[in-house]
C-alpha cells in the first residue's frame, strides 16, 4: 500500500514539475534585489529632485532609464524622432490666485480657504446661489444627492463623512476619519460625475489639511496640449473654507446657519437645501507650455512579433517645494526601477536565443501624478496599434507594506486582472501558484471600493481602450505623497518577488500560441 501512495506521489510531483517552465526560471533569478537597490538609489536620490513633470530631475531620470536600455543592447524605436523617446507637449497651469468675497466680506487664503483648482484660466464667478448638499457622497446606503439637481451649480458640502456611533464610516469599514485623501477623491469623483461648477468644502480642520497637502495645493497642474487632446475646463473648482467662512457663505439665515453649525458638530444625517447668496470667486491664472517624455524600450518577438505586451509604471512624482524633496521610492521609483529590471531580463533571453514570440514594449511614462497624462498620450498616439496590444502590466508601488499587511511581506494587491480578460486573470494566477506563491489581495479590485484605485493608475488608459490589464500594487502607507517616501523603507526582497511575479506572467502572454481572449468589448 506504501509503495502505491508513493507511485501516485512521485507521478503528480512529476506532473506538476512538467509545468514549470525551466527556461524561465532560469532568467527568473536574473532579477535580484540587489540590482534593484542599485537603480533606486540613483533614482530616488536628492540629486533627481523628486522627478516632477517636466522638471530637472524627470529629464535626468529619462536619460538613465534610456541609458539603462542601451547598456541592455536594446535598439531605438525608428518610429520615434529620439529614438528611446515619446515627446509630448504639456500646458502647465500655476497655482491659481484666488480672492473670494462673501456678503462684501474679503477673505484671506490660507487663513480662511484654500484650492485644488480646475484649469480654469483667468474668470471671475459672481453666485448668487448656492446647494447644501451634505457630504457630497452618493451610495446606495447613503445619498447626500437625492432629489437635488447640481449640474453646473455651486454646492457646499461638509468635509470627512458621515459616523456611526462605534466610530465606523457609514460608507466603507474599511475607510478611517483620518483618511483625508480617500475622502478627498470620493467627494470629487461624485462633484465630477454630476457636471458641479464649484465645490466647497467645509472643513472644520483647514489649518491641519492645509499642512498635509500644501505641496499638492501649491504644485502645478497640467494637461495634454495637442489637438487629440482638448482642454478639460470642465472639473469643478474644488474650494477647502472653515466653518467660520461657511456660515457667513449662508448669510444671515439664522436657521441656515444653525443647520450647517450642527451638522458639522454633531455629523449626522445631513439636511439639504438651497440658499440665496453674494458670493464672488474672481480667479487668475498663468499658464506656459513644456514638452515632457515617455521612455520606450521595445524588445522585438519572433513569429508573433506583430502582437505587443507592455508593462508600465510611472517615473515621475512631485518634485521638490520649498527646499523639500520628494523622492518618491515606492511611488513609483519602485516600479520604475522593476520594469528597468525587467527589460534586462528579456533583453537578456534575447541575446541568448531564447526571446520572447511576441514583442515586448518596457514604457515607464511621465506625468501620471499630474492626471495619468504620459499613458494617456500613449494610448491616444499610440507607437503600436492598440488592437495589436495584447494587455498592459501596470506596476505602481511594490517597495513597502501596508497597514492591513503588517508583519507579511508575502503579498501584493493585484487590480484589474479579471475585468477585461478571464484569460489574463487565470494566467496571472496560474504564475503565481506555480513559481512565486505570493498572497494575492482582491480587495481593491472590488467595483464598490471606495478607493476607486482600478481608476488612479496609468494602466486605466489601456484599459479604457479594451486592452487588458493588471495593476500591481503594495497598498498605501504613511509614508504615501509624503517627503518620508525614501528608500531606507523600501523592501527589497518583496520587490524581488513581484517583480519575478511579473516577470513569469508576462514570459507567459508572450510565449504561449494563443492571444489571450477579450471578454468585454
Amino acid at each position: 500500500m506504501k509503495k502505491i501512495l508513493y507511485f501516485f506521489l512521485l507521478c503528480a510531483s512529476f506532473a506538476r514539475a512538467q509545468q514549470i517552465d525551466s527556461i524561465a526560471t532560469r532568467y527568473s533569478t536574473g532579477i535580484v534585489a540587489g540590482d534593484l537597490k542599485t537603480h533606486l538609489s540613483v533614482l530616488a536620490s536628492d540629486e533627481y529632485e523628486g522627478r516632477e513633470t517636466g522638471q530637472k530631475g524627470q529629464k535626468m531620470a529619462a536619460e538613465y532609464i534610456r541609458n539603462h536600455f542601451v547598456k541592455c543592447g536594446i535598439p531605438p524605436l525608428e518610429q520615434l524622432d529620439r529614438g528611446y523617446f515619446q515627446t509630448f507637449p504639456l500646458s502647465v497651469y500655476q497655482p491659481e490666485q484666488i480672492d473670494i468675497t462673501a456678503h462684501q466680506l474679503t477673505y484671506q487664503k490660507i487663513k480662511d480657504y484654500y484650492s485644488f483648482s480646475a484649469i480654469l484660466k483667468d474668470t471671475v464667478l459672481n453666485i448668487n446661489e448656492v446647494v447644501f448638499a451634505g457630504y457630497g457622497i452618493n451610495t446606495v446606503v447613503y445619498n447626500d444627492y437625492d432629489k437635488l439637481e447640481v449640474k453646473n451649480k455651486t454646492v457646499l458640502i461638509l468635509n470627512g463623512e458621515p459616523y456611526r456611533a462605534d466610530g465606523k464610516s457609514m460608507i466603507s469599514n474599511d475607510i478611517k476619519a483620518s483618511d483625508w485623501t480617500s475622502n478627498h477623491r470620493r467627494k470629487l469623483y461624485e462633484a465630477n460625475n454630476r457636471g458641479i461648477k464649484v465645490l466647497l468644502v467645509a472643513d472644520d480642520n483647514l489649518a491641519e489639511s492645509y499642512q498635509k497637502n500644501e505641496h499638492r495645493i501649491n504644485s502645478t497642474k497640467m494637461e495634454i496640449s495637442d489637438d487629440t487632446k482638448k482642454a478639460t475646463f470642465n472639473s469643478p473648482l474644488v474650494i477647502y473654507i472653515s466653518k467660520e467662512m461657511a456660515n457667513a457663505i449662508i448669510g444671515s439665515s439664522k436657521k441656515n446657519t444653525d443647520k450647517l453649525k450642527s451638522k458639522i458638530v454633531a455629523k449626522s444625517k445631513p439636511l439639504n437645501f438651497t440658499f440665496k447668496t453674494k458670493l464672488s470667486i474672481a480667479v487668475k491664472q498663468e499658464v506656459n507650455h513644456i514638452n515632457t517624455e515617455n521612455v520606450l524600450g521595445f524588445i522585438e518577438g519572433t513569429d508573433l512579433k506583430d502582437e505587443i505586451i507592455v508593462i508600465t509604471a510611472h517615473y515621475d512624482h512631485l518634485g521638490k517645494h520649498d527646499g523639500v524633496v520628494y523622492n518618491g521610492a515606492d511611488d513609483d521609483g519602485s516600479g520604475t526601477v522593476a520594469v528597468m529590471e525587467l527589460a534586462q531580463t528579456f533583453a537578456n533571453a534575447k541575446k541568448q536565443g531564447k526571446g520572447p514570440r511576441r514583442s515586448m514594449l518596457f514604457m515607464p511614462v511621465a506625468g501620471e501624478e499630474k492626471g495619468l497624462l504620459g499613458s494617456d498620450y500613449y494610448t491616444l498616439h499610440p507607437v503600436f496599434p492598440l488592437s495589436k496590444t495584447v494587455c498592459d502590466l501596470n506596476i505602481d508601488m511594490i517597495g513597502r507594506l501596508d497597514e492591513a499587511h503588517k508583519g507579511n511581506s508575502n503579498y501584493i494587491y493585484l487590480i484589474g486582472s479579471d475585468k477585461l480578460s478571464k484569460d489574463l486573470h487565470n494566467i496571472s494566477e496560474e504564475m503565481n501558484k506555480t513559481y512565486t506563491k505570493l498572497q494575492l489581495d482582491y480587495t481593491y479590485n472590488d467595483e464598490k471600493d471606495p478607493n476607486r484605485y482600478y481608476y488612479r493608475s496609468d494602466h486605466y488608459n489601456f484599459a479604457k481602450n479594451n486592452v487588458p490589464v493588471i495593476f500591481y500594487f503594495n497598498g498605501v502607507h504613511e509614508d504615501y505623497h509624503q517627503e518620508t517616501d525614501e528608500i531606507q523603507k523600501i523592501d527589497f526582497a518583496k520587490m524581488e518577488k513581484i517583480t519575478r511575479l511579473v516577470f513569469f506572467t508576462a514570459w507567459e502572454l508572450a510565449n504561449r500560441n494563443e492571444r489571450i481572449k477579450v471578454d468585454v468589448k
